[in-house]
């Protein structure tokens, strides 16, 4: 025994335990990870076996805890529910869409339940403040309820308009429903939750961190952004609540979609699943799901919403994401703060290129963490040598997640084009087969062009050996980012 502590054994049972830990690591761990991500744990494992055992284990499964797990099983009855008091007769969309769409809106149907439904009213705006100030205004305006889930609520200059009207319609007898993030909003969790309390307006946080009763994952989050006022008024994108400026000198870009008609019930829909995964309280209910007005002349679009991730776990926003960039035939523009693609989403870029499709990326020109911003550019000599047109936006951060195709699929919504949006995050993603709303797009995009720099491969290879060191290193863990 004395022999153990004095040296002689110790070593040996380090490294027979390390190698065990490899050895196991490679047993369990292809079978249960893509081979991109399985590779890059490996790697980990091989040389920081200590280090990679505890990270694995606290965020290596893209699962919930089996308490989670089993109440998302019960998610699907709740929709189903939910979607059984929309009226779908007279507002199905399919058959008016063109042949080519068909099958992208069978997709998304498929893979998150949702039918893609016609007599839609879809407005796109981009300026920070006013979509605060006209959420606010919408919510002003509720008669029976305002349901608001978003990942990053702050008691700052706009948070506070948001909660101020909520509260506002809590006195005006109006049913407010708030989900917030536990991790995106801790800031300022409990500041707000004192602030709300006795108002009416009742605040959920979405997985709250426990470590033994009905433990949480860390890693596991809700990164919807879904506003719906009475059933009738939906917002969805990029855009969470809090001030412009979230970090200092860091000026945020986004893009929020305002509908109204059918398209609505949809987000409502999520926001019920949502709420019944936080509080185990079914809330559907037929006043919830409200009759759409008479369309006008502006309610044209064909939309239908896609909700993502471990709570649904069929629904892959990078499968829509591909199919739709190996169906475009002219143009495809993509706009996302953290590009860390798949293999098959950099396998549809190449060939849409192949095909003669013009492809432009536009990526913020730094991100706000170093690491994600060297796995991101170490994939920009690949997207030149494609041909794919890289725009690095420089006025702001680019926080706004949004692609078009051709001139007449607009998808908008809260995925970025990495892992953490394709496996780990709930995600909301409105698709619209809309020419108009394609042309105000455009017109967005346009924009970031006048204020991007087009990477050239000429000036792109002429960074230095350390910064392209520290892009392939970051690149080879990337999955795991």
């Amino acid at each position: 025994m004395l022999e153990f502590f004095d040296g002689t054994v110790w070593p040996i049972a380090v490294s027979v335990a390390g190698w065990s830990i490899i050895v196991g690591a490679l047993v369990y761990i292809p079978f249960r990870r893509t081979p991109v991500a399985a590779q890059a744990w490996l790697m980990l494992f091989f040389f920081l076996p200590w280090i990679a055992l505890p990270v694995y284990l606290a965020v290596g499964n893209a699962r919930h805890p089996k308490w989670r797990r089993d109440r998302i099983e019960e998610v699907p009855a709740i929709i189903r529910k939910a979607i059984a008091h929309i009226k779908l007769d007279g507002v199905s969309g399919l058959r008016a869409l063109p042949q080519r769409h068909r099958a992208t809106s069978h997709l998304v149907q498929r893979i998150g339940n949702f039918p893609c439904v016609a007599h839609n009213k879809i407005t796109l705006d981009a300026d920070y403040n006013r979509v605060v100030d006209r959420i606010a205004a919408d919510i002003d305006k509720a008669r029976h309820h305002a349901h608001v889930m978003v990942y990053i609520l702050q008691n700052d200059q706009a948070g506070n308009k948001v909660l101020s009207a909520l509260e506002r319609a809590a006195r005006r007898g109006v049913k407010c429903r708030l989900l917030i993030d536990a991790v995106g909003s801790s800031r300022d969790r409990r500041a707000i939750a004192r602030r709300l309390e006795g108002t009416g307006v009742e605040l959920r946080l979405i997985l709250p961190l426990r470590f033994w009763n009905q433990a949480t994952r860390l890693d596991l989050r809700n990164h919807r952004k879904i506003v719906v006022v009475d059933g009738l008024i939906g917002w969805v994108g990029s855009q969470n609540m809090h001030r412009i400026e979230y970090e200092p000198k860091t000026f945020y870009r986004e893009v929020m979609a305002r509908v109204e008609g059918p398209v609505v019930l949809e987000l409502q829909s999520i926001f019920i699943g949502d709420w019944y995964l936080e509080t185990n309280e079914d809330i559907a209910s037929p006043e919830l799901m409200p009759e759409p007005p008479p369309p006008t002349v502006e309610h044209k679009a064909i939309a239908q919403v896609l909700p993502s991730g471990p709570d649904y776990p069929e629904a892959g926003v990078d499968i829509l994401f591909t199919d739709l960039i190996y169906a475009a035939r002219q143009r495809v523009v993509l706009a996302t703060p953290y590009f860390i693609p798949n293999e098959p989403l950099l396998v549809a870029m190449r060939t849409a290129v192949a095909k003669g499709v013009r492809v432009t990326l536009f990526v913020t020109s730094t991100t706000n963490s170093v690491l994600i911003d060297h796995a991101q550019q170490s994939y920009y000599d690949e997207l030149l040598e494609f041909g794919i047109e890289v725009m690095l936006y420089r006025e702001r951060f680019l926080h706004a997640k949004h692609l078009s195709i051709d001139d007449d699929i607009a998808v908008i919504g809260s995925a970025n084009m990495d892992r953490r949006s394709f496996e780990l995050n709930s995600e909301v993603t409105l698709v619209a087969f809309n020419e108009d709303l394609v042309r105000d797009l455009r017109v967005i995009e346009d924009d970031y062009r006048a204020k991007s720099h087009r990477l050239q491969m000429a000036q792109w290879q002429r960074r230095g050996f350390w910064r392209q060191l520290a892009e392939n290193v970051t690149r080879l863990i990337s999955p795991l980012l």
